[in-house]
């Protein structure tokens, strides 16, 4: 089978939850026999071309041109699936929420879109107006569609309140991971509390601050490592810099914001935490959770959105109110205070994991679902 996935996103450029799930899924497609190709419009004034593991990953020419970028970036990817087409049938073409808007109808590729957390998902979820321009190259590329995968339940019920799917087949197939052992036996730092993700409010950063600020009045040795990059307000103000204007000195004591850091050094940090806290105020699956849940991490994740799809509160991990301090800090003084309990979370939670998103599985999944639209 051979797939095209439109997107601009992939670990070899950017880091985020839709680039590592193509890195992962394109690899595992590839080892099984099938073709994967990563097509998107790059920043530089050359195409390129790379190779990961059999991935190909094709990042056109940027817009140097008098045309409006959406009209460039139509007629350069369209012009792109022509060739690819030309060279080897595609079976799929496959993109996020968007992403089907200005390519072309005439392929004979069946065109899949997977719900990763579009613009009407998230200004729902973030309680903030659709823009016009946004809704209606959503719409019109769900009417390209002749299938949909959502991410999580969530995200499938969350976008139909607002788009529809127009009678076509849809399906929810997780994320998958790499599921294969992995146990990196790094000694543990009791004290070290981890939390990875974009450092902005969505991702909770804020009320995790000031929950941290209430566990230290009990446990003042506890410091909290936060990996990720930062996030950039419209004015070009940075929201570490926004929090530290907001809060005084001591919100910050025993905090670290270390920036974004390779994948692989990041399993390290997880392995290397007492456990880990993740309080977003939305997402569509949660990958770092999965992660650290992988690596038998006890996990705080949040009780809205698709975490009680994740995680069984009080057996895989614990769930909290992620727009309240004092039950985030609660929750973090629970795995502080039961080290047993939550130990034998961390296993439960690698039990689970293991086998809800092993990494064939979801393969097959996803290949079924294929084959299901190309009958």
């Amino acid at each position: 089978m051979n797939i095209v996935f439109i997107s601009n996103e992939y670990p070899l450029w950017t880091s985020g939850g839709l680039g590592t799930f193509l890195q992962t899924f394109g690899r595992s497609l590839v080892a099984n026999g099938h073709k994967a190709t990563i097509l998107g419009i790059g920043l530089e004034i050359k195409m390129e071309l790379l190779y990961d593991v059999g991935v190909s990953i094709i990042r056109l020419p940027k817009n140097t041109s008098i045309l409006p970028n959406f009209i460039y970036n139509a007629l350069a990817l369209n012009k792109k699936i022509k060739e690819l087409q030309s060279e080897n049938p595609i079976d799929i073409i496959e993109s996020p929420e968007m992403g089907l808007a200005f390519i072309s109808k005439k392929y004979s590729a069946k065109k899949v879109i997977r719900l990763h957390g579009g613009h009407h998902f998230f200004a729902e979820a973030e309680k903030r107006n659709v823009t016009w321009r946004k809704a209606f190259l959503e719409k019109r590329s769900f009417c390209k569609a002749d299938g949909f995968i959502a991410v999580s339940n969530y995200v499938k019920t969350h976008t139909e309140k607002y788009l529809s799917y127009k009678n076509r087949p849809i399906t929810t197939i997780n994320y998958p991971l790499d599921t294969e052992a992995k146990d990196l036996n790094r000694p543990t730092n009791l004290n070290s509390i981890l939390f990875a993700g974009t450092v902005c409010e969505k991702k909770g950063v804020r009320q995790l601050i000031e929950a941290f600020k209430i566990v230290r009045k009990h446990y003042p040795e506890k410091k909290l490592d936060i990996y990720g990059r930062d996030w950039y307000f419209p004015g070009g103000e940075s929201y570490v810099a926004y929090l530290k204007k907001k809060y005084n000195a001591s919100y910050f004591e025993n905090v670290t914001f270390h920036g974004s850091i390779p994948r692989s050094i990041l399993y390290e940090k997880y392995a290397e935490a007492s456990f880990c806290i993740f309080p977003s105020h939305m997402e569509t699956q949660g990958m770092v959770s999965l992660e650290a849940m992988l690596l038998k991490k006890p996990v705080i994740f949040s009780k809205f959105g698709p975490g009680p799809e994740t995680i069984v509160h009080g057996k895989t991990g614990l769930l909290c109110n992620t727009y309240d301090p004092s039950d985030i800090a609660k929750k973090m003084i629970w795995f502080i205070e039961n080290p047993e309990k939550a130990k034998d979370i961390g296993e439960n939670a690698s039990r689970a994991v293991k086998k809800k998103y092993d990494i064939n599985m979801i393969l097959q999944k996803n290949i079924n679902f294929y084959h299901s639209l190309l009958k």
